[in-house]
């Protein structure tokens, strides 16, 4: 889990992953937060990884993906520390992962799975732009390219260990997947509203978004790709 300046609900997060399965290994990345983020989550008994300044969420998960790499997990599981995403939707994700059908597998709010799920007009007409793109560029229907939700296998892990965009990052780790030819599919899953604080992504910053990672998907789509050697 990534997290920054969430000392007022980490600790509820990993009680409620422990809750559904105490076997599950549960680590926090705390992204340079200044409050108590990495002792309420440490006090809860995840595994902390702290780091030094906040380097933005693409770096705080690729942090993560990194740790896991390092720690030889088969499975990888991201979701965030604000409490929006419900454990028990994880046998979801994990399915396509067991049967050997997905490399990344996608917790999406609009595959039939959320329809209550309404985020402010700016960032609705984001994610809709950025899922007919992605689809566009990937010749493979995606709903929710910004997603936070997601599971993935050693592939997977290989891959964002070594390579993860960094700046709104799930948009562009999408077209990443499919050009290093791994398998990705989409779940439905349900999103919950945020608890505590509130988004940093305004009306004005989705707009920005939008922009930059439109050009830096264009660009991409020009980079060499080089897929992961297998196991």
């Amino acid at each position: 889990m990534p997290a920054y300046e969430e000392e007022g609900i980490i600790a509820a997060v990993v009680a409620e992953i422990r809750s559904f399965d105490p076997a599950l290994d549960i680590v926090v990345v705390d992204d340079g937060s200044v409050d108590g983020t990495a002792a309420a989550a440490a006090s809860a008994g995840a595994a902390v990884v702290r780091l030094p300044f906040n380097l933005g969420i693409g770096g705080a998960v690729q942090t993560g993906f990194k740790y896991a790499l390092e720690h030889g997990y088969g499975i990888a599981v991201r979701l965030d520390g604000d409490g929006q995403h419900d454990p028990t939707e994880l046998p979801k994700l994990l399915e396509p992962l067991a049967r050997d059908e997905a490399d990344v597998v996608i917790g999406s709010r609009f595959a039939g799975g959320d329809r209550e799920y309404r985020p402010p007009f700016a960032r609705r007409a984001g994610i809709r732009w950025f899922a007919k793109l992605v689809s566009l560029l990937t010749r493979q229907r995606l709903t929710d390219t910004t997603s936070g939700f997601q599971a993935v296998n050693a592939r997977g892990i290989r891959l964002f260990a070594a390579d993860y965009p960094h700046d709104y990052p799930e948009v562009e780790a999408a077209v990443m997947v499919v050009r290093h030819r791994l398998r990705i599919v989409e779940v439905p899953v349900r999103m919950r509203e945020r608890e505590l604080g509130s988004s940093s992504i305004t009306a004005l910053r989705s707009l920005y978004y939008a922009v930059k990672v439109t050009l830096a998907l264009f660009v991409g789509i020009f980079r060499r790709s080089v897929v992961p050697a297998e196991d």
